[in-house]
């Protein structure tokens, strides 16, 4: 027969009941001595109720769900409630029942501090006894444990000292800590000094290196530094010799401080220049909840984000719609994991067919539609420029009358940087799309022209999409370099995946009043990052050393490529919103008709494949579109050879 297991929590109860049955004998005792025999009757009925008491109360409070080696404050607090709460049930039910005339009066007020210190007591014992065997309480370390030199000093530095002192192997030893102010320099956490700021780390070093304990890597312990104090950190580390890290999210101290930890890199989004945007997803939450959505390119890097979010966010229905078959496929396996009860539908389509796109818009009845379907690398863009316009202008002016022929309440038009001042036609066709959005969202503003909103948001490079630059660099470090350059000066601006799909959602929330008309959603991104720069960073964060270990080739702009992209336009006036970190774009846009009129024109050019008529038009319809002239004549060139050969 198998015995029952008894659980810590039952021994911490039982324990408990038999520490205020002998609290109320050993009060007793002390006030009356040796004269104890002569109050057995009052001591053992008082002993009786007191457990009775103590048992009731110590379940009621439940006080065994704690672990007696991480005992607290706030089980400190809680055991003088509880001992504070039996002493006042106590003395009176024990008069009550027996009168307790022959009681001194001092044996209650005895009582209760003999209470406290018998069941705290042993909690708090028990934990010195584990800090000791863990460490935590000495500073003996390990010999080939890894010198760091923690940046930051708050919560995260201690829980991360007690961690790697606590494990059974020593992996790191914190031999410092540095913070950016130099208010608790001097100070100290477990043992482990606060030595100095940010700025002086350079002569910490030296220091600490003349005394036997020179670190060999910098751990990030806050997760507020913005990206250009992390670039300098970066920058002083690696000219001292050193590594940067940073501490492992709270869930990866899941199985407690006897686990080893590992310390995980800095990630490429850690070197934003700016803190990223927290948006008002509580307004966004409203905007989905109970709707029926509808995601164009819903397998793409946007798009597959976008899903999630949105999903998250609890819509009535969701409907997927990219031509793509396998990218397709795979975020609806994972929509389908992820949300197993959310109702959806994943749809094969190309924005291109416009009778396509009315029959899933009466058949799926969306109320919301995401476009983020899109051709968006410039250089294959600007080779198959035919494509591109098709997909980008034509598609998107397709989606728009889809979505205005089936009431669709809001379309949301996902645009790009590359949409001002365009020097690419991937550029030049993403902006015919939002200025076509503009004018019929202008349009809905006419007296009796009501009817479906048009949202259009712009951003720049998002970090880890297919086909940036950080992927890229990430590919070519794995094979060793080089890392390839197109220009030393080129520069971008840079969000995260998810910044960007919350920037969509909350423009969607927020495009309800008529001042927004026409006008585009952009997030204030703060400066642009010097790809060079970004090279350099990535190559260190590696633990390898730029134009060293790995070499940077410079390639030369490709086709279509700008040094500098930008956000706004000359003429775009900025309007601030009521989010922090969302500006609007005052709209330049023309008459809807002329317009739509002008991109089926388009659409005619791309069918019979005239370069040098769809150069013309999209000069006549982005007057601002500069092309790099030496490869759009090669292209129109190239394009009259294909024609004469009979080639398509």
């Amino acid at each position: 027969m198998t015995l029952p297991r008894i659980k810590h929590g039952q021994i911490a109860y039982a324990h408990d009941i038999l520490m205020a049955a002998i609290s109320f004998a050993l009060s007793l005792y002390l006030r009356v001595g040796d004269a104890l025999p002569s109050y057995n009757g009052i001591l053992l009925r008082g002993t009786l109720l007191i457990a009775v008491i103590a048992a009731a109360v110590f379940w009621s409070m439940r006080l065994y769900r704690g672990i007696w080696r991480y005992a607290s404050v706030n089980d400190l607090l809680a055991l003088l409630r509880a001992a504070t709460i039996i002493l006042l049930i106590f003395v009176p039910t024990l008069f009550v029942l027996t009168r307790a005339g022959d009681l001194p009066r001092s044996v209650p007020v005895i009582n209760w501090f003999l209470l406290l210190f018998l069941i705290g007591g042993p909690r708090f014992i028990y934990r010195i006894v584990k800090d000791q065997r863990l460490g935590l309480l000495q500073q003996s370390h390990d010999p080939r444990s890894i010198p760091v030199l923690l940046v930051g000093a708050g919560d995260a530095a201690e829980l991360f000292i007690r961690a790697v002192h606590g494990g059974r192997t020593q992996l790191y030893r914190a031999v410092g800590m540095v913070t950016e102010g130099g208010g608790r320099v001097g100070r100290n956490i477990h043992g482990v000094d606060v030595i100095g700021t940010f700025d002086q780390i350079p002569e910490l070093v030296g220091k600490l290196d003349r005394g036997g304990l020179r670190p060999q890597r910098l751990i990030l312990t806050q997760d507020n530094l913005d990206g250009a104090t992390i670039r300098k950190l970066l920058d002083t580390a690696e000219a001292l010799g050193m590594t940067v890290a940073r501490l492992p999210k709270l869930v990866d101290f899941h199985e407690g401080l006897d686990a080893q930890i590992e310390i995980r890199p800095v990630a490429v989004e850690d070197l934003l220049g700016r803190p990223q945007t927290v948006l008002d997803r509580a307004s966004m939450q409203r905007l989905i909840a109970g709707k029926r959505v509808l995601v164009t390119g819903a397998g793409g890097s946007i798009g597959s984000e976008l899903v999630s979010q949105i999903a998250a966010l609890r819509p009535a229905f969701i409907t997927l719609l990219d031509n793509g078959e396998f990218a397709l496929y795979k975020i609806d396996i994972e929509l389908a994991e992820q949300h197993p009860s959310l109702p959806r539908r994943a749809i094969l389509a190309d924005i291109r067919d416009r009778r396509r796109l009315d029959r899933i818009m009466r058949e799926m009845r969306p109320e919301l539609v995401f476009h983020a379907a899109a051709l968006k690398h410039v250089p294959l863009v600007e080779l198959n420029p035919f494509e591109g316009v098709m997909t980008n202008a034509v598609g998107s002016r397709n989606v728009a009358e889809a979505c205005r022929s089936a009431g669709v309440a809001a379309m949301v038009q996902i645009s790009t940087d590359k949409a001002v001042n365009p020097t690419n036609v991937m550029g030049a066709s993403k902006r015919i799309a939002e200025s076509y959005c503009q004018v019929l969202d202008l349009q809905r503003q006419d007296p009796g022209k009501g009817g479906t909103r048009f949202v259009t948001v712009r951003f720049g490079n998002v970090l880890g999409s297919t086909g940036s630059v950080v992927p890229l660099f990430q590919r070519q470090l794995a094979a060793g370099g080089p890392l390839t350059v197109t220009h030393t000066d080129v520069m971008r601006y840079f969000m995260t995946v998810r910044e960007a799909v919350e920037l969509v959602l909350q423009a969607s929330a927020l495009d309800s009043a008529a001042e927004a008309a026409g006008k585009i959603f952009v997030l204030d991104m703060g400066e642009p990052v010097r790809i060079l720069d970004l090279a350099r960073q990535m190559i260190r964060l590696a633990g390898k050393r730029p134009n060293v270990d790995i070499a940077i080739e410079i390639t030369g702009l490709r086709p279509g490529e700008k040094l500098f992209e930008e956000i706004f336009h000359g003429s775009e006036a900025l309007v601030p919103t009521s989010c922090k970190g969302i500006l609007l774009a005052a709209p330049r846009a023309g008459d809807a008709t002329a317009l739509g009129a002008a991109i089926d024109e388009l659409a005619a050019i791309c069918e019979r494949g005239d370069a040098a008529a769809l150069q013309a038009q999209l000069h006549r319809l982005v007057p601002e579109y500069q092309t790099s002239g030496g490869h759009a004549d090669n292209l129109v060139k190239l394009d009259r050879q294909n024609l004469r050969s009979g080639a398509t």
